[in-house]
């Protein structure tokens, strides 16, 4: 059976639902450049979407075949992301996480005051927070791309671009040279990448 890495994205529900799907489908284009088998996909037990309700969607990147094709959600993240930082202080965002995994935040604060609000922070080996909303200035809210539709405005427009900057730096989980090849604002991405602050637990 492949090995699978698995990355679940959180986001608010409407106002951040371009975002999350930006991050996950960002990651997966990004690692289908450089000639892996992905997979990105919604959490559909969240769906309808409800405004600023928490959403998760995922990606998965893989080296072989990816075998599990109807899977509902990632099971054992190694990467989680936070498009909005307040989500860590209602749910257990690291649940299936096994020891050594990697959390991705959008805020302004530092790592060390994200780690105050996480529940089960042992499990975690670094923490890379990063504050999207001042580098991009903009969350894209639009519909054109759901449900399977044309994305009409383009991946990566809005806060994605620096947080996926921020993952790249704080995991390798793809090269930037392969992002930079799929997300739209290429000045945000590389913004979030050499402003994002890595703290190794």
């Amino acid at each position: 059976m492949a090995s699978v890495k698995q990355i679940t994205v959180w986001a608010r529900g409407v106002i951040q639902d371009k975002e999350g799907r930006d991050i996950s489908n960002g990651i997966a284009a990004a690692a289908d450049v450089e000639g892996k088998f992905t997979q990105a996909f919604d959490n559909y037990v969240d769906l309808p979407d409800r405004v600023n309700v928490p959403l998760r969607k995922y990606a998965r990147i893989s080296d072989e075949e990816i075998e599990e094709r109807y899977e509902y959600e990632n099971e054992h993240p190694e990467i989680v992301i936070l498009a909005d930082a307040t989500i860590v202080k209602g749910m257990n965002v690291l649940r299936g996480m096994a020891k050594g995994g990697t959390l991705v935040v959008n805020t302004n604060r530092t790592p060390e005051d994200i780690l105050k609000f996480v529940p089960n922070k042992e499990l975690l080996k670094q923490v890379v927070c990063v504050d999207a909303n001042a580098i991009c200035g903009v969350q894209t809210v639009d519909f054109s791309g759901s449900e399977g539709g044309m994305d009409m405005v383009g991946l990566g427009a809005g806060v994605a671009a620096p947080i996926l900057g921020a993952l790249v730096k704080g995991t390798n989980v793809v090269k930037l040279e392969s992002l930079a090849k799929v997300v739209k604002n290429n000045a945000a991405m590389y913004k979030g990448y050499d402003e994002a602050k890595v703290k190794t637990l």
